[in-house]
């Protein structure tokens, strides 16, 4: 091999280290006194004397490591850490600093410094200055978090480091290549590494539209809708002829439930887009239709089938379809489907929400979800929600009623609450009835209203008031609860058995529901006996008390009829 073929060492490296950063003869100080002992040692540095190499880690670091600076020297440091002159010199601190890496690293490994980990850590540099706090910090943190990553931060599993995203960042890569890599993560589901990789992409090269419209597919992945349709915007105004990205953000559009904007980005949309598509999007404009003319003829029942028909049909991330939903439910008294409804809708973050679909849209959408709140017993989120309303479209006759209807609801409730603790339960009962003037159809108060006619005593008033509530939320236990309580009081044992025995499935494990349900059969079957002894009229009544008369019973059974025969069970308990 030629002289110029042959590959470079890191020989050159240690001359270049001893003949710069050798150690030189200590200057002899006041600040740096020399003991007699360290001479006659020869511990002082001879520049001509020769070291043993006694192991390899020696030959890499061929200084020992530096002792820690004395109080005196620790002085003569400025706040800066860069020591004075005669204070031990730049050799000394770079050995203290290696020191200092392997002590941290717990490896005697050098780090070759590089144009990547160079870009990547350059906060982690071996060379820095004394007593900075240099974090250990990790790249991938800088990313956005996926799913896996947030469950395994809350406590969950192991969690696996997206490698493509590594490789990509320690890498100067072409975008094109982000792309695809980014193109495998989408495939694989992976939607937030698949967007950082995209968004990779689009800082080096940001006008190129397949990045924008290939981060909206992924931010779909990731239901950031709004997102999605600002990055498909962008991609189109990148390149107006970018078909895919037309066909992407009347898809968009059509989740959204805008119909209209779907249907002309169909037709831009060229051969990415069929026939059936454009007649998709006035199907779903139809159904749209039909709600609104519902709604205003108060066709509660049309309301809910035709909001139905859009969301099956495809517009499932429409937050004002879902209020026509939820707002038929609440109207049709179906209060738990209602709350279902809206667990079900889309939720956008509301200044985003106004930008899109307007104001009246999203104020009306936000009172519906506090109607729905109010039902479920979340007051105080439900004049939060309606004040909100009132706030984003403030001439709205009808959001502002919901959020009159809404705090004086609530400041009923309360005020219920404070009495009935304070044990004043006529005046809690009453307090109660007025928020149910505002709200008739309110289980809670009513429910609540029951707890205080029960505690007066008035308990066929308050099963009243738990039937109107049980029919509201068929599930609403405390309701349940009390009118199980209030049929024991009054002895109709049947009735409570029936609703203890429904409570015992909701409740499973209750200890309370379980002995109040075997008290009242008990007392259940003790009504059965009187009942029939009421029915015998006078009749004669013979008690069985050992097995000789019950053999008696069954080898003469003549000589007993038309008689009432009572005999003890095992437990001692009464059976005809």
């Amino acid at each position: 091999m030629e002289d110029g073929d042959k590959k470079p060492t890191g020989c050159c490296l240690f001359v270049l280290y001893n003949s710069c950063f050798r150690r030189r003869p200590v200057t002899v100080s006041p600040l740096n006194p020399i003991p007699p002992s360290a001479v006659a040692k020869g511990s002082i540095h001879n520049s001509n004397a020769r070291r043993p190499i006694p192991n390899q880690t020696s030959a890499a670091f061929p200084y020992p490591h530096p002792k820690p600076p004395t109080a005196d020297q620790t002085k003569l440091t400025p706040p800066g850490g860069i020591p004075r002159p005669g204070n031990g010199g730049i050799s000394s601190e770079l050995d203290s600093m290696i020191y200092d890496h392997q002590r941290t690293k717990g490896s005697s490994t050098l780090v070759r410094a590089s144009s990547g980990n160079f870009m990547l850590y350059g906060n982690l540099g071996n060379l820095r200055a004394p007593g900075a706090v240099t974090p250990n910090r990790n790249i991938l943190e800088y990313l956005p978090k996926t799913a896996k990553e947030m469950e395994k931060a809350r406590g969950g599993g192991k969690v696996e480091a997206p490698v493509s995203i590594c490789r990509a960042l320690s890498r100067r890569l072409d975008p094109e290549e982000l792309k695809e890599m980014g193109n495998e993560e989408y495939k694989n589901g992976r939607y937030a590494e698949a967007v950082a990789l995209y968004e990779r992409a689009i800082l080096i090269d940001p006008e190129k539209a397949s990045y924008r419209s290939n981060k909206a597919a992924a931010l779909m992945g990731l239901g950031l809708l709004l997102d999605a349709v600002e990055d498909c915007r962008e991609a189109i105004r990148i390149d107006p002829y970018y078909f895919r990205a037309h066909q992407r953000l009347a898809n968009l559009y059509l989740r959204l439930g805008e119909p209209e904007r779907a249907a002309k980005h169909y037709k831009l949309a060229k051969n990415e887009a069929s026939y059936d598509d454009i007649s998709h999007a006035k199907d779903i404009q139809v159904f749209i239709g039909k709600c609104s003319e519902a709604r205003k003829s108060r066709n509660w029942n049309i309301l809910l089938k035709e909001s139905q028909s859009a969301i099956s049909a495809g517009a499932d991330s429409s937050p004002q379809i879902f209020a026509y939903q939820a707002e038929a439910l609440l109207m049709l008294r179906k209060l738990e489907d209602a709350e279902e409804s809206m667990i079900d809708a889309p939720k956008f973050e509301t200044a985003a929400s106004t930008k899109f679909f307007g104001a009246p849209s999203n104020a009306y959408y936000l009172s519906v979800r506090a109607q729905v709140d109010m039902a479920e017993g979340k007051f105080e989120n439900a004049v939060s929600l309606a004040q909100l309303a009132a706030r984003i479209d403030p001439g709205s006759r009808e959001i502002a009623a919901v959020a009159r209807k809404a705090r004086s609801v609530a400041s009923a409730r309360s005020m219920g609450n404070n009495l009935f603790k304070a044990s004043k339960f006529a005046e809690a009962s009453l307090a109660y009835g007025n928020g149910l003037k505002h709200d008739p159809q309110n289980a809670i108060l009513l429910s609540n209203r029951a707890a205080c006619l029960s505690k007066l005593g008035e308990w066929q008033k308050a099963i009243e008031d738990c039937n109107a509530a049980l029919i509201l939320r068929p599930k609403y236990s405390k309701a349940r609860l009390r009118r199980a309580d209030c049929n024991a009081k009054m002895e109709r044992w049947e009735a409570s058995v029936e609703d203890y025995e429904v409570l015992v499935l909701e409740m499973s494990g209750d200890k309370t529901v379980i002995k109040a349900l075997q008290e009242a059969k008990e007392h259940l079957k003790r009504k059965s006996v009187e009942g029939i002894l009421e029915a015998a009229n006078g009749s004669e009544v013979r008690h069985l008390t050992n097995k000789d008369q019950f053999h008696g019973v069954v080898k003469s059974p003549g000589e007993y009829e038309g008689k009432i025969l009572l005999s003890k069970v095992g437990n001692g308990e009464l059976s005809a």
